[in-house]
């Protein structure tokens, strides 16, 4: 199992940036509009994180690990049977793959296909 994008979401996306990259000696790239204009950093496994503002006034601060899989909608299935809820079904952003949200132990998850 890998993380291939770990979101986190927060009001103060500057402050965070500002901790991981004195803490982790990390370089942050400007927003990207793809990724919900998230500052993004890479990481040691060949992942990314990103750190973004709320894109609406009911969007709450998360902290939220998108999984590496090989097939998202079998992968989708695969949550359903467990009995999560899918929160946002399979999009892609262009360049970067394929996600979907979904809700298992009232926890957000991600999928990430690239």
């Amino acid at each position: 199992m890998k993380v291939q994008y770990l979101e986190i979401v927060t009001p103060d996306v500057d402050a965070v940036c500002t901790a991981y990259a004195r803490l982790h000696g990390v370089s942050f790239s400007e927003p990207e509009a793809a990724l919900g204009n998230a500052r993004t950093a890479s990481l040691s496994d060949g992942g990314v994180l990103g750190v973004r503002a709320p894109m609406h006034e009911t969007e709450a601060p998360v902290v939220r690990p998108y999984i590496l899989v090989d097939d998202i909608d079998a992968a989708v299935k695969a949550v359903q049977a467990a009995g999560g809820e899918i929160a946002h079904p399979p999009m892609e952003i262009p360049g970067h793959g394929l996600f979907s949200i979904f809700i298992q132990g009232g926890i957000h998850h991600g999928l990430w296909q690239l």
